[in-house]
């Protein structure tokens, strides 16, 4: 059971960091004032999210995050995100996933995961 519940775990981070990449893109779209802006936001700012995902946070990082750093690059990625959704005009979401990003973080840290 707890084995499942652990992969259970995993998979909702690798929902969360989804997640952080739709709220980019969503963000972009909703401070670009025209659609060149619009795009370039909504296209360039999930790309420098996934350069810093993938350099520090991802499981195959070239730079990987450990302990407190590890701490502090979760906290701002996803921090990011629910920023993003805030300032996108979805406060409740941003809500939900500063929420979720807190309960997986815990349990992954409890499970030394």
């Amino acid at each position: 059971m707890l084995s499942s519940l652990k992969t259970l775990n995993l998979l909702v981070m690798f929902l969360l960091e989804l997640a952080v990449y739709t709220a980019v893109v969503l963000w972009g779209v909703a401070v670009g004032d025209a659609w060149p802006v619009e795009v370039a936001l909504g296209v360039g700012a999930p790309l420098v999210m996934m350069a810093v995902w993938a350099l520090s946070g991802s499981p195959r990082a070239r730079y990987p995050a450990r302990g407190g750093g590890r701490v502090v690059l979760e906290v701002l990625w996803f921090g990011a995100g629910a920023a993003a959704l805030a300032a996108a005009g979805r406060p409740g979401w941003a809500a939900v996933l500063a929420g979720v990003f807190l309960v997986n973080a815990v349990l992954r840290r409890l499970w030394e995961q």
